[in-house]
């Protein structure tokens, strides 16, 4: 029994990375770009190349076969938060946020080390991460 009284068991939880960019540009700009799926293959490398519109979802193409990407409802509180869903049916979770950050925004993705997965993985990950959001930089300060 936990001190509590309870009989509950601890839940698991995963090593995680907040990887974030600046942005200049407001935060609604930002948004309404990163929520469009059409607009993931201009700066998601690794969400595919290439993509159609499945419903709500958006279907694409990768190194490793199929992708599906499901974005959280539109909303007013800058939640980006999507899941993956990879060819070999493994659902990836990938929170993500747009805040305001002065006149700018500033652009948030908490990534997770998932069980099985390297050191080596978790970086390469991150890096992949980190200039996904980069490209998105560029695009929108262009």
């Amino acid at each position: 029994m936990n001190h509590d009284g309870t009989n509950r068991t601890m839940s698991a939880t995963y090593e995680s990375r907040t990887i974030s960019v600046a942005i200049a540009r407001p935060p609604r700009e930002v948004y309404d770009f990163a929520v469009d799926p059409g607009n993931l293959p201009k700066w998601a490398a690794g969400l595919g190349w290439s993509g159609v519109r499945d419903g709500d979802d958006w279907m694409s193409h990768t190194e490793q076969g199929p992708v599906r990407v499901r974005f959280a409802r539109r909303n007013e509180l800058g939640v980006l938060d999507h899941y993956v869903t990879l060819s070999g049916g493994e659902v990836v979770y990938s929170p993500m946020r747009v805040v305001a950050n002065g006149t700018g925004s500033e652009l948030s993705f908490t990534l997770f080390r998932l069980a099985g997965m390297t050191a080596e993985e978790f970086e390469a990950d991150a890096a992949a991460v980190e200039r996904d959001l980069k490209a998105l930089k560029l695009l929108l300060e262009a």
